[in-house]
């Protein structure tokens, strides 16, 4: 059995070798992965037919949360299962966005919690844990996520015209979709942005896509940036605009990763009948049990990591996949 893997993911080596040949490429070509049986990847690996087309690949596993780097139609066609690690780094993200916005809060003269309200769009995994920890700090906070309502019911949730009309702070944590009954791909866009009446800070730390970027420049509020339209190249006038800006490791956290490896471990192992040593993660998948805002300024500063991109926005790419994970809270 030939398994091949990205470089970037940690804590894998060693652990496959006395099950199969397992081969570890920076960068993943349609060449490198016409003999493999195993794929494992991150999000920069785009499996679609162009590179899986006329190999012997029959599993994938993405040790990220999502899958809008995998086209699933043609797995689903062609007998791939495709296995992902939903979750893995949603306290890391949580630490990123409640950061961002104790910085930003500091430096308006925002002493208070209490005075903001935070909209979160796309309350999943992430968002979640988002809204759960901002309420713990004491926002006001409305959750938007209309699949949700609509499978749920629309008791707990509000709607995009609410976000528009009542929040201080929205932050987006929606996957990137471009059809469907609710698309995200520029949720974010010039129509959304002027119906908004008090905001005054937008976070994306979804998908780059799902913002706009041309209407996030033409936008007078502040922001915080890590996902990114076009990655690696962002655009530089976003970069000198945004209060923070990060080069796409919002879940960058040592937790984070061990958990997204050692689910995408499990399953390859679950599915051939292997017999693997376990990764441990070292924090419970559902983050924090209490936090405070200066409790989380404590454990991380995005604006370092601000100064550092923006002294070398052409290393966006090394700078994600050679970035010091960082502990949650």
């Amino acid at each position: 059995m030939n398994i091949l893997a990205e470089s970037h993911i940690p804590c894998l080596r060693g652990l496959l070798e006395p099950h199969a040949c397992v081969e570890y490429r920076d960068v993943i070509t349609a060449s490198d992965v016409r003999e493999a049986d195993v794929l494992l990847v991150r999000t920069r690996t785009h499996c679609d037919a162009a590179l899986l087309r006329g190999s012997r690949v029959r599993f994938i596993g993405t040790a990220t949360i999502g899958t809008d780097h995998i086209d699933l139609d043609y797995c689903r066609q062609h007998g791939i299962e495709v296995v992902n690690a939903p979750g893995c780094n949603a306290p890391a993200v949580a630490q990123w966005v409640l950061a961002a916005i104790g910085q930003w809060m500091a430096a308006r003269g925002i002493a208070r919690p209490d005075a903001l309200t935070l909209a979160v769009v796309g309350v999943g995994h992430v968002g979640s844990i988002v809204a759960r920890w901002a309420r713990q700090l004491g926002f006001r906070v409305l959750a938007c996520d209309p699949p949700r309502a609509e499978r749920e019911g629309a008791n707990g949730f509000a709607t995009m015209e609410q976000v528009a009309a009542q929040a201080d702070i929205i932050t987006f944590h929606t996957p990137l979709t471009r059809s469907g009954r609710w698309p995200t791909w520029h949720l974010c866009d010039t129509a959304l942005l002027h119906t908004l009446r008090h905001c005054r800070l937008l976070l994306n730390a979804a998908r780059g896509a799902v913002c706009d970027t041309e209407a996030l420049l033409r936008w007078p509020g502040d922001l915080a940036i890590d996902c990114w339209e076009g990655e690696p190249h962002i655009s530089q006038p976003l970069l000198e605009r945004s209060f923070v800006a990060t080069p796409h490791i919002a879940g960058y956290s040592l937790q984070g990763k061990q958990r997204g490896t050692a689910m995408v471990v499990e399953a390859l192992g679950t599915r051939f009948g292997w017999d693997l040593q376990p990764v441990q993660a070292s924090t419970p998948l559902l983050g924090a049990d209490h936090v405070t805002l200066p409790g989380i300024l404590d454990t991380y500063n995005p604006l370092a990591d601000t100064a550092t991109l923006r002294q070398n926005p052409d290393r966006f790419e090394q700078l994600r996949n050679t970035y010091p994970l960082r502990n949650e809270v």
